[in-house]
């Protein structure tokens, strides 16, 4: 994984831990310019290649928050990316869905006979 994929990767561990918290991510861009100063800017509806162009940044990421999932959308260049973390309800579901809807358990006289 490249530069370009960590830094998403690393927003959006941070936005998560702020919605946890209560703080809600939504609505910032991040910027990051080519000797790697940041950017931030905040509550903008631009379209991302488009912040991206006119503030003339290396790279590009928007910070999003859709009920409890949190969304990063990344773009440098012509490449882009989006990391997204999944709704607490849908992990435990995919949770509790791997375990068996069973459990084997061996009485004690079998145990003792072996």
């Amino acid at each position: 994984m490249g530069r370009f994929e960590e830094n998403a990767a690393k927003i959006l561990d941070i936005a998560e831990r702020g919605a946890e918290c209560g703080l809600a991510p939504s609505g910032l861009t991040i910027l990051i310019g080519s000797q790697g100063g940041l950017h931030l800017v905040a509550g903008n509806d631009w379209p991302l290649h488009s912040l991206q162009m006119h503030y003339g940044a290396q790279m590009a990421y928007r910070v999003s928050q859709h009920g409890a999932a949190v969304r990063v959308e990344g773009r440098a260049g012509s490449r882009t990316c989006v990391f997204e973390s999944e709704k607490p309800e849908l992990v435990a579901r995919n949770l509790l869905s791997a375990l068996p809807g069973y459990v084997v358990i061996e009485s004690a006289g079998a145990l003792a006979g072996a």
